[in-house]
């Protein structure tokens, strides 16, 4: 069996509730090395927005995304998978794929287990609230009952609401706060863990 090889394509619902005559399709499949620059663009408009001081060092930050994305996605690594969302439109010279959203999925350890994890759920700013972000955590789950998992974990920083709606009304519930002195001292952000049961295969 394919690790990461899921033939995963839009869900019917959401198609159904496109216009038929749209010249755009979504899909979902496993990240290439081309999808590479688009990748980088989803996240870091997602996690290092242009604003303020941020927008000096953004450069910086999206060579960093770039180079790690590259990385990892060379190295094929047997648990791990990288997820892209493509809206496909028709041209005259054929199909134009334009990265809309991205998540990873990787195996972690801990105290002598490995569970799945998910991290970098980013989708673009123009494709948001259009369930991009739950079509891809479906896939993810599925990724993982194929590895052999019945749990699924992720972060999520403890102020981001949409982020944890999102999570909750998909099932997360949360495991565990990360409480440390830095965190309590100074008001920073703090991490939330959010695990899911996932229901097995159907027979």
């Amino acid at each position: 069996m394919e690790l990461c090889g899921l033939s995963s394509f839009w869900s019917d619902s959401l198609n159904s509730a496109k216009n038929s005559s749209s010249p755009f399709s979504k899909t979902i499949r496993k990240a290439q090395l081309q999808d590479i620059k688009g990748l980088t663009e989803v996240i870091t408009q997602s996690f290092h927005p242009t604003k303020g001081c941020f927008s000096l060092v953004q450069p910086l930050l999206r060579l960093g995304v770039y180079e790690d994305l590259r990385s990892r996605l060379r190295a094929d690594a047997p648990h791990y998978c990288c997820l892209v969302a493509l809206e496909i439109s028709e041209t005259a010279t054929g199909q134009q794929e334009k990265v809309i959203g991205t998540i990873e999925l990787t195996l972690r350890s801990s105290f002598n287990t490995h569970y799945p994890y998910i991290s970098n759920l980013a989708v673009a700013h123009s494709h948001r609230r259009q369930g991009i972000a739950r079509n891809l955590l479906i896939k993810c789950e599925q990724i993982a009952k194929e590895w052999g998992h019945q749990t699924l974990s992720l972060h999520v920083l403890d102020n981001n609401y949409a982020a944890k709606k999102l999570y909750t009304n998909s099932g997360y519930q949360l495991s565990e706060t990360e409480l440390n002195w830095p965190n309590w001292l100074f008001h920073n952000r703090q991490r939330l863990l959010l695990q899911k049961t996932l229901e097995p295969f159907s027979k």
